[in-house]
């Protein structure tokens, strides 16, 4: 019971920023602009500092060796769970425009918006934090790799494949500030103490600018657009049940921390990707349906991550 009420008070913690986020944005201050403005600052400004502070404050020499190798459990979740989208958008008979949307959100996480800061209240930074970019580097790579591709095959438009945007998009500011901070420690380079507290500071914006994001998304999307079609249930299956299902099967019987086992279900059954609309805009897909899913799956995960918790720690 203390667990289950430890869990829940993790996830009030989140939820009290999400409701900031909610209320400002039905009060006038924040508009699609805005979200905008925080999307950027929280993925180019907040997120590399942090990303590089934590890096360089949390990881030794040793430690950040023997951590990196286990980035093939989230890699190959997300390529088994691929395999089950192509499967299942088959036997529900998902309509083709949503198909490739369908599998690409079936697989990929919100790793940074949601999965940060949920991971962050329930284990604590110092703890987590290291397992939680591990977890981070695999999705994103995959995301903007074959998932772009699938999202773009549902578009309506010529689409051309460009290695360079392809390589921008996944060696974007916070993996570089990842690098930075890989490089740093391999190197045994101390920064200034002045530096590092700016980073500090500066990376101190990513969780609650994450949470104000999501509040903001909440608030746009009305009421009557959140169905239960098969493909959203697909979806829901996909993020909530067969996700940390499968990524439990692989973990739990090897000999890594506990902690990363724990943080690595956890990552795995986050909500669906924020970059999902923006990505869909873009190449002509449907990015109404992934605003939507975005939406069902950020709602629902505020129900499933205070139940994983204390299935975790039985």
């Amino acid at each position: 019971m203390l667990l289950f009420a430890h869990s829940v008070a993790g996830v009030v913690e989140i939820l009290l920023m999400i409701a900031l986020g909610y209320l400002l944005t039905n009060l006038g201050w924040f508009d699609e602009k805005a979200s905008k403005l925080i999307a950027r600052l929280v993925t180019q400004v907040a997120l590399p500092a942090y990303m590089a502070y934590t890096i360089v404050d949390k990881f030794t020499f040793k430690r950040l060796v023997t951590t990196l190798p286990d980035l093939r459990f989230p890699v190959l979740s997300m390529m088994i769970l691929f395999v089950v989208s192509i499967v299942l958008a088959r036997v529900l008979h998902i309509k083709k425009t949503h198909v490739g949307l369908f599998e690409s959100m079936f697989f990929n996480s919100n790793t940074v918006f949601v999965g940060l800061p949920v991971n962050v209240a329930l284990f604590g930074e110092a703890k987590s934090l290291p397992y939680i970019l591990v977890y981070y580097m695999a999705n994103t790579t995959i995301f903007w790799t074959l998932g772009v591709y699938l999202i773009q095959r549902d578009g309506q438009g010529d689409y051309k494949f460009s290695l360079s945007q392809t390589l921008k998009k996944i060696f974007s500011p916070p993996l570089l500030g990842f690098m930075v901070g890989v490089v740093l420690v391999l190197l045994k380079i101390q920064l200034p103490q002045f530096i590092m507290a700016d980073l500090n500071y500066v990376g101190g914006l990513t969780v609650p600018l994450s949470m104000i994001f999501i509040g903001i998304a909440v608030a746009n999307v009305s009421l009557h657009d959140l169905t239960l079609t098969r493909a959203n249930l697909g979806i829901l299956f996909g993020r909530f049940i067969a996700a940390p299902a499968l990524m439990a099967l692989l973990v739990l019987p090897t000999g890594m921390p506990i902690m990363m086992k724990q943080v690595f279900i956890i990552q795995s059954a986050m909500p669906v990707m924020t970059n999902a609309p923006v990505v869909s805009k873009l190449y002509g897909a449907d990015s109404s349906f992934a605003a939507v899913m975005v939406t069902e799956t950020t709602l629902m995960s505020l129900l499933v991550i205070p139940i994983l918790m204390v299935l975790l720690n039985k």
